[in-house]
């Protein structure tokens, strides 16, 4: 099935409206025909490959529309990466786009429609262990993941999406997406900084979203965020959500959408702890989540085995546990290292812990503990023990813990448990 162009119809409905930044619809339609122009007199074909290895910002995302406009496959390319890292991603591409495109008006060499069964990104997934994998997202689960997600949050004609996660991501390129679909507006930032975001959500005429992870939302809270007078929604994933994080999100009138995503899902799976429109979320008898619907990749099959624990609620709603490799079975016990965290977290000189397996002669596994102290707090490993031990059994109580400035983190952000090991 074929649709037409979803930045040529934001732009004929909406010219003058913000589509990224200052750039308007128009304006963004105009550059990315002249991108989509520049990449076909370079040889690039309906289908072909081509990297993206642009910062964060207007440029990168007329390179990404000119992409889409001449049927041309996305790579995008994560800057942070080492050089060779960045080989293996850009491995097969026609060719790598560093520096901008579209400078002058054209038109692609081909029609602007998109079809919904051809492939538009290869996302490389963000794990915390191994290399990165190319995981192929179609037209038809962009849109299926920007319906969904419009369902849950609710669509407004002046939202503006704060974009401050990477966009070689999925997290980041769905909001790119997503808004491009809506014709609605995003604001980007190169990267996460504190401050600069704090001042965009305490704007009256600030952003109405936001993606964050727990970490993000800890320092904006850490920072003084409270009550963002337009903010609708901060959507929170990316990791477990410790229950302390939400309730301090609540005590400041920060309005948070929990919502549980994968690569391979194409971004959201459940917010609310509810499955978006049209996904169909079920649990294995070993308790991991199981996905099927139109956003999962066609190469994850009918059903996407995610390997992520979770379980139902007392209000039917999906709450998602930990990782099924990440468990740690000590002493013929399993321990789902986001339940001892959410604990760690709950004290309150604990800014947030980190929870892995050990090797032990005796248990097999050892329950072990890293934690990072909120600034100017204090506490020692044994009252970190001893609060654990008023509040879970025995065996779930981390046998060591140590201290640390900072956890090590993936380039998405999440906690990489191997370096921890």
């Amino acid at each position: 099935m074929r649709v037409e162009s979803w930045l040529e119809r934001a732009a004929r409905r909406h010219p003058e409206r913000r589509a990224v930044g200052a750039m308007r619809y128009a304006e963004l339609a105009r550059r990315a025909r002249g991108a989509g122009a520049e990449l076909a007199a370079r040889g690039v074909r309906r289908g072909d490959r081509v990297g993206l290895a642009l910062p964060a910002g207007e440029e990168l995302c007329v390179a990404l529309h000119g992409c889409l406009l001449i049927g041309a496959v996305v790579v995008p390319i994560d800057l942070r990466l080492a050089a060779q890292e960045r080989a293996a991603v850009a491995a097969g591409t026609s060719l790598v786009v560093d520096e901008p495109l579209g400078s002058e008006d054209g038109r692609p060499a081909t029609d602007a429609g998109h079809d919904l069964d051809a492939t538009a990104i290869v996302v490389h997934t963000s794990g915390s262990t191994g290399a990165p994998r190319p995981v192929e997202l179609t037209y038809g689960n962009w849109l299926w993941s920007a319906l969904g997600s419009a369902v849950a949050l609710g669509v407004d004609p002046r939202d503006r999406w704060l974009c401050t996660l990477p966009p070689t991501h999925v997290g980041g390129l769905s909001i790119l997406l997503r808004s491009a679909i809506y014709g609605t507006g995003v604001v980007l930032h190169e990267r996460f900084e504190t401050e600069r975001v704090l001042a965009e959500l305490d704007d009256p005429a600030g952003p109405t979203l936001v993606s964050l992870v727990p970490t993000t939302l800890a320092r904006l809270l850490d920072a003084g965020l409270r009550d963002p007078p337009a903010l609708r929604w901060a959507l929170l994933g990316g990791a477990p959500l410790p229950p302390a994080l939400l309730e301090r999100a609540a005590a400041a009138a920060v309005p948070v959408a929990s919502t549980y995503g994968l690569t391979e899902a194409c971004s959201q799976v459940a917010t609310h702890g509810v499955p978006l429109f049209c996904t169909r979320v079920r649990l294995s008898e070993q308790g991991e989540i199981l996905v099927a619907g139109p956003t999962v990749a066609p190469a994850s099959g009918p059903v996407l085995h995610t390997g992520d624990l979770g379980r139902i609620d007392e209000r039917g709603r999906l709450v998602v546990t930990g990782r099924v490799s990440d468990t740690i079975v000590t002493g013929g016990e399993n321990v789902v290292p986001a339940e001892v965290e959410a604990v760690l977290a709950a004290h309150p000189a604990v800014a947030e812990a980190a929870v892995h397996g050990r090797a032990d002669p005796e248990w097999g596994e050892a329950v072990v503990a890293t934690v990072v102290l909120r600034p100017g707090a204090q506490a020692t490993a044994e009252a970190l023990r001893r609060h654990c031990a008023a509040r879970l059994a025995a065996f779930k109580v981390p046998k060591a813990v140590a201290f640390a400035p900072a956890l090590p983190r993936t380039a998405s952000g999440k906690v990489a448990r191997a370096a921890l090991r």
